[in-house]
Parts: C-alpha cells; structure tokens; sequence
C-alpha cells in the first residue's frame, strides 16, 4: 500500500490547472459573460465540465479517498450548514423606516457585527441589508453604508464561530473546537469598533450634505420597526446547538463508529429546516423575495471547488516547506491575498493544508497546525475577504439588492481603489502586526 507522502508525491502540477480553471471562471464569468453566468444551470455545467474529468483522474491514480473525505465530509456539511442558514434567516422579516441618522445607522451595523457571529454572514446581511436601505431611502449619499455594510456585516463581524463564516466551518470541520475561534475576540472588537468609528465619521460628513428637504421627509415618514417570522430564531439556536455540541467531542460513536455518525449534526440542521419551512408563513418569506437561487448558485458552484480543490490541497500539503511560507505574517497575508480575488473559504482550506504540511514544531497546535497559524489562516480568510465583491459570498448578494434599490454601486475596481484597499487595508495591516507579528 502507498504512504501518504508517495501519493502526495504522484499529484502531478498539471491536475492543479482545473482548480484555477474554476476560480478564474468564478471571478471573470460575471465580467465577460454576465448573462449567461447568471443562469445557475450554466455555473453548475461549469462546474461538472471541469469536476468529473478530475475526480476521475484522482480515482484512478489511487486518490478516492482523499476526494471522498472532501466531497463527503466536507462539501456536504459546508453546503447544508449555509443551506439551514439561509433557510432559517429567510424566514425571519425585519421591516420599518426609522430616522437615518448616523447613530441610528452604525447602530444597524454594530447590530449586524454581532449577529454575524450567531447566524452567519450571509444570515446577518440578508436579514439587515433591507430595513437599512429602507431607513436610508429618503437619503441621497448611502453608497458609503452598503460599502461599510459588506466590511463589517458580510465579513469581519463572522470572526468569532463557525457559524460566522464559511471559512470558519471548514477549519472546525478540520478540528478546531467550536470555542476557539472566540480566542479571536480582541481581534474581532478592535477591528469592529475601528471600522464602526470611521462609518460614523464618514456618515456624519454625507449626512451634512443632505438636502434639507430630503432630511425633513426622513424625519416625517417613520414607521415602526416590525418582527415578524420570530419562531425561527428557535430553530436559528437549533442549528447553532447541532454545529456545538453534535460532534465527536461529545458524541463518541461520532469518533469510533462509522464515519456517516458524523452526519447526526447534518440530520439536526435539516430537521431545523424543515420546522422553518413548515412553521413560517408564505407572505413572510415573500415579502423577503425569498427564493432558492442563492444557495443553488453556492452548491453547483462549490461541488466544482471541492472536487478540482482536492489535488491542489494535496500538493500544497506535500510542497508546503518549500513555499516560503513560515510565519505568521507569511501565512496572513497570503491566506489574504488569495481570499480577496478568490473565495475565501477554499483559501483556508488551501493554506491549512500548506501549514499541516510544515515541518513539526515546539508550538501548541489546534486542528493539527501550529495554533499560531490556525490564528493567521482563520482571520485572514475572513478579514480580506471584504477586499473585493468575490472574497466572500454575501458581498454580491449585497451589492446585487442595493442595485435593485436604485443605489449606484462601484464597479469591481472601483471598490478597490475607491474603498477597501485605501480604508481596509492598512487597518487590517496593522492588526496583523499587532497580533500576529
């Protein structure tokens, strides 16, 4: 039988060349083929064009395990976490016009940051994108509140669980402890405070420039904030239960019975699903265009990653010491880099398997790399992630609705230039150094 390493060795560089196919394609597709690219059936043909000649490759070159562990035990659970997510969160409506003041809006946010740790990013911004643009209606200057929104609440507010952040949920999946990632509470609160602070300055100054009149109909057309679908936040703390406290850590036949035991926490969030499904009304649902687009777009699109990802995660592990890569700067920044212009939850995958393939240290590991790096891999992926419209799934979804809304957002680049590479950047620059160097 094979070692590990002589498998590893067998991966040739060529079979890395559909993984890049399938991240280009992600990345250039709404660029060059925005209609087509928009139909879901065409990202999964995609998807499947570049994935089964790939996977049958690797079975055939004696690496199905490997690609089974990864469809299996890591695309299922990564697909229906976010699935019972976006379910659950969708059945929950907030609705209302308050007064758009600059406190009233960095209040939404800071909202929004922390429930981005309890129902996810993508939960937390579907649930709070609409009443906030409905609040800012009567304004002229919001794209600045959407540009903060898609930092703050679609990324860095998801530091704190795996719930947060898909990137997060891989890592757990990996075997870090669901209450590691709250050792990234320092981190999560200076950047949010930070970020919360500069919104408000930037929004006192747009509020400044409002029209007169604009701000006396913001201040006249109230209406009270509403909530409705509210029995879903129970089904909500179901799933967070089932990722807790539903794993080998405290379910034994989990870790010594077969390997589908560990599917009982996947049991658990489809259960919560159903009951969100047959407990919300039709008109909640509608009234949040609620449909299941999205997260059709993220398992067609993401059964190619997983699939393609699969020798690239293998030989980055095999060639990790001779990356360059060894500190935990090194291990930030480019788990960073990658995550802003390609997904960020691959990159996490990706850059594990480069600090899992390092030689061993005298160092407290967690998920079976240097916990240090573990530190760097989860706040990179996460924090760049807000560096461009791709780092992370819920930035399009959130640009795309305030679009729908009449607001005039930045091109691709021009949200780079105009915003994160001049205001997020050098923020999340120094917390690296502060934390990591």
């Amino acid at each position: 039988m094979e070692t590990a390493v002589e498998q590893v060795a067998a991966v040739s560089p060529f079979l890395l060349i559909p993984f890049v196919l399938m991240l280009l394609s992600i990345a250039i597709g709404p660029v060059v083929a925005e209609h087509w690219w928009e139909k879901n059936v065409n990202k999964l043909i995609v998807a499947l064009v570049l994935g089964i000649p790939t996977a049958i490759i690797l079975i055939s070159q004696g690496f199905g395990h490997e690609l089974q562990h990864q469809v299996v035990f890591d695309y299922i659970p990564f697909v229906l976490l976010l699935g019972g997510l976006f379910t659950v969160t969708g059945g929950i409506r907030l609705s209302g016009d308050i007064r758009a003041t600059p406190g009233v809006n960095t209040l939404f946010l800071a909202i929004g940051a922390i429930l981005a740790s309890l129902m996810g990013t993508t939960g937390a911004a579907m649930l709070l994108i609409r009443p906030l643009l409905e609040t800012n209606k009567q304004r002229k200057h919001t794209v600045h509140t959407v540009l903060f929104f898609i930092a703050i609440v679609a990324n860095a507010g998801g530091l704190l669980t795996p719930l947060g952040d898909p990137p997060l949920f891989l890592l757990y999946l990996r075997g870090a402890p669901f209450t590691w990632f709250l050792k990234l509470a320092p981190e999560a609160f200076i950047i949010d405070v930070v970020l919360l602070a500069v919104y408000y300055i930037t929004d006192r100054i747009n509020y400044a420039k409002e029209d007169v009149k604009d701000l006396m109909r913001d201040k006249t057309e109230v209406q009270p904030l509403r909530l409705q679908g509210s029995l879903n936040f129970i089904w909500l703390l179901g799933i967070v239960f089932a990722v807790a406290f539903i794993n080998e850590q405290y379910i034994e036949v989990m870790k010594t019975g077969s390997p589908y035991w560990k599917f009982l926490r996947e049991g658990a969030i489809i259960l919560m699903m159903i009951l969100s499904l047959i407990t919300t009304k039709r008109q909640v649902r509608e009234a949040n265009r609620f449909t299941w687009d999205p997260i059709l777009e993220v398992a067609f699109l993401f059964i190619g990653i997983f699939i393609t990802m699969t020798p690239a995660l293998i030989f980055l592990q095999e060639h990790a010491p001779t990356l360059g890569l060894s500190t935990p700067l090194h291990f930030f920044f480019a788990t960073g880099a990658l995550s802003g212009f390609l997904d960020n939850a691959p990159t996490a995958l990706a850059f594990h398997s480069v600090a899992s393939g390092l030689p061993a240290a005298d160092l407290p590991y967690v998920a079976g790399i240097p916990e240090i790096l573990l530190k760097a891999i989860s706040m990179g992926a996460v924090l760049f992630g807000s560096m461009t419209y791709i780092g992370n799934g819920p930035n399009f979804m959130v640009k795309a609705i305030a679009e729908a809304e009449g607001i005039k957002m930045p091109s691709f680049f021009a949200y780079m230039y105009k915003f994160s590479l001049i205001i997020l950047l050098p923020l999340f620059a120094i917390i690296g150094f502060i934390f990591l160097y």
